[in-house]
C-alpha cells in the first residue's frame, strides 16, 4: 500500500508507525484511518513488535473536524465509530504481537484513545492526554469509556470525561494510564530501546500474557486459574521456553529470534 499520511518502516526486527500530518498534529481523517489499520495488520503478521508514534511534535490531535471526506453530521457520527474506528481499535488491541505507544506531545480525543489501546504507552514528559470530548458536546469514544476507567479507575475517568482538562504525562504515570514518562531529552532513545527488547523476546509468552491479563476483567478467580493454566501449557511446550532454560542453564542471553 502506498501510505500518505503515514510512515511504516521496519527496524531492528520491530515496526514502526508513525503518524504523520504535522501540519495538523497528525489529525485523524479518514484517510489515514485506513492507512492505519492496514499498517498495523500488515505489522502484526511482519514483526515482531509494533510501536505507534507521531510526527512533528505531537502524536494526535484527535479527529480532523475539517476533514472533508468525512461528513459531521450527527447521523453519521456512528457510522464512522462502527466502520472506521472500531476495526482499527481492534486491530491494535488484537495485534499478537507487543504493541507501544510512544507519545511525544499531545493526545487527544481519539487520538488519546488510541494511544492507550495499545500494550504499554511511553510519553515525554511535556506530553499530555486530554479527553476533549465534551468541549464540543460528545462523550469519550474510539475506546475512551473502555480504556479509562480499568487503567485509573471510575473517580479519575468520570474527571477526565466531565471536566475534559489536560492530564500531564507524569500524572498519568501515577494514575496508572500509563506505563512511564520519560524525559523529553531521553524520550526517542528510550522507546525505541524498549521496542526492539521486546521485539527480542519471547514472543509466545507475551501473545499469551496479553491474553491472560486482559481476560481478568471478565472472569472469576476459578476461571483466571484455569485460563492461566491453559496458557502456561501452551508456552511451556513452546521453543521459546526450552531457549529460555538453556541459556538460564548455561548463564547465556536467550536467543529468542533464532529459536
Amino acid at each position: 500500500m502506498d501510505y500518505q499520511t503515514i510512515r511504516l518502516t521496519y527496524r531492528d526486527g520491530y515496526a514502526e508507525i508513525t503518524l504523520n500530518r504535522p501540519e495538523v498534529k497528525n489529525a485523524l481523517n479518514r484517510q489515514m484511518r485506513a492507512e492505519l489499520l492496514h499498517a498495523v495488520q500488515a505489522a502484526g503478521k511482519e514483526a515482531r513488535a509494533v510501536v505507534l508514534t507521531g510526527a512533528g511534535g505531537a502524536f494526535c490531535s484527535g479527529q480532523d473536524l475539517s476533514d472533508r471526506n468525512q461528513s459531521l453530521a450527527s447521523a453519521n457520527l456512528e457510522r464512522t465509530l462502527r466502520d472506521e474506528y472500531e476495526p482499527l481499535l481492534r486491530a491494535i488491541y488484537d495485534c499478537p504481537v507487543p504493541t507501544i505507544s510512544a507519545v511525544g506531545g499531545a493526545a487527544a480525543g481519539a487520538g488519546a484513545n488510541i494511544a492507550l489501546a495499545a500494550d504499554v504507552v511511553i510519553a515525554t514528559e511535556s506530553a499530555v492526554f486530554l479527553q476533549a470530548f465534551t468541549r464540543i458536546g460528545l462523550i469519550p469514544d474510539a475506546g475512551g469509556t473502555y480504556w479509562l476507567p480499568r487503567q485509573v479507575g471510575f473517580a479519575r475517568a468520570m474527571g477526565a470525561a466531565l471536566f475534559a482538562e489536560p492530564v500531564p504525562a507524569r500524572q498519568a504515570a501515577e494514575w496508572g494510564m500509563i506505563w512511564e514518562a520519560v524525559p523529553d531529552a531521553d524520550f526517542e532513545a528510550h522507546w525505541r530501546g524498549r521496542t526492539a527488547k521486546l521485539a527480542k523476546g519471547p514472543t509466545v509468552a507475551y501473545a499469551a500474557a496479553k491474553e491472560a491479563i486482559r481476560g481478568t476483567y471478565g472472569n472469576t478467580l476459578d476461571e483466571q486459574l484455569l485460563l492461566e493454566a491453559k496458557l502456561q501449557g501452551r508456552c511451556g511446550q513452546s521453543r521459546d521456553f526450552q531457549e529460555g532454560v538453556m541459556a538460564f542453564l548455561e548463564k547465556r542471553p536467550a536467543d529468542y529470534e533464532g529459536r
